[in-house]
């Protein structure tokens, strides 16, 4: 569907390229036209923008700090940098911050960052490597939230997003602060209808379907079949 009033049209330069953008856009959509790779990590295709990772910072000449491009406006005249000296440090830190308390052997996409941006988590001596344990609490997926970043993308999508089901939220506090359901309770016994958006949408491994989780530890398929449907046929009972 188009705007029955098209929005006007401005102009920006991103990286020493002009570029077009509808009035409205994000500096995000401007760069993407303009051709820069900006990373990002909590905002995606399917999700609002919340500006929480931080990871897809870029300069504006002659503003103070750094901008998060997601949720940032375009505005006519600005001269943006996404590569910059301040950017590039930025992003940096947030990666070995990132790697130095969470398992992200399961990102592949990170992985790429953290050997592109020369990334040293090892930086952060002493820094505690958050383990919390596995659960396996139903018959469709499991949640790894050691290799969680709190993206909040599973709960965009279980939430306004897409599914409407308001199974999961942030629950605790501080370093403990995780991805958890109400209450804790098993997602068996919360709204979730096993929709398998969360884990669609989950960057890092965190969410995994069973199967791949059972295959991935080396259990044949056979058993993880059988396995699977004892699960269902006593979630159904």
């Amino acid at each position: 569907m188009t705007d029955e009033f098209p929005r006007p049209m401005i102009e920006l330069t991103i990286d020493d390229v002009p570029v077009r953008v509808p009035a409205g856009s994000t500096l995000l959509d401007a760069a993407r036209l303009a051709g820069p790779d900006v990373p990002v990590l909590c905002y995606s295709d399917h999700t609002h923008a919340n500006g929480l990772c931080r990871l897809c910072v870029v300069e504006v000449a002659g503003r103070r700090g750094l901008y998060a491009a997601c949720v940032t406006e375009a505005q006519a005249g600005m001269v943006v940098h996404t590569r910059s000296p301040n950017v590039v440090r930025a992003r940096r830190t947030i990666l070995e911050m990132l790697d130095a308390s969470v398992d992200l052997s399961e990102s592949p996409e990170l992985q790429a960052l953290l050997h592109e941006y020369e990334a040293e988590p090892a930086r952060f001596v002493g820094a505690e490597l958050r383990q919390p344990p596995l659960l396996d609490d139903n018959p469709f997926y499991v949640r790894d939230y050691a290799k969680c970043v709190l993206c909040w993308r599973c709960v965009q999508v279980c939430a306004e997003d897409a599914q409407f089901t308001f199974a999961l939220n942030f629950g605790q506090r501080g370093f403990h602060t995780q991805i958890d359901t109400f209450f804790g309770r098993p997602m068996t016994e919360t709204t979730c209808v096993f929709c398998g958006q969360c884990v669609g949408t989950c960057p890092t491994g965190a969410l995994r379907g069973k199967r791949e989780f059972l295959l991935a530890q080396g259990v044949p398929a056979g058993e993880v079949l059988a396995l699977t449907r004892r699960r269902k046929d006593k979630k159904k009972g």
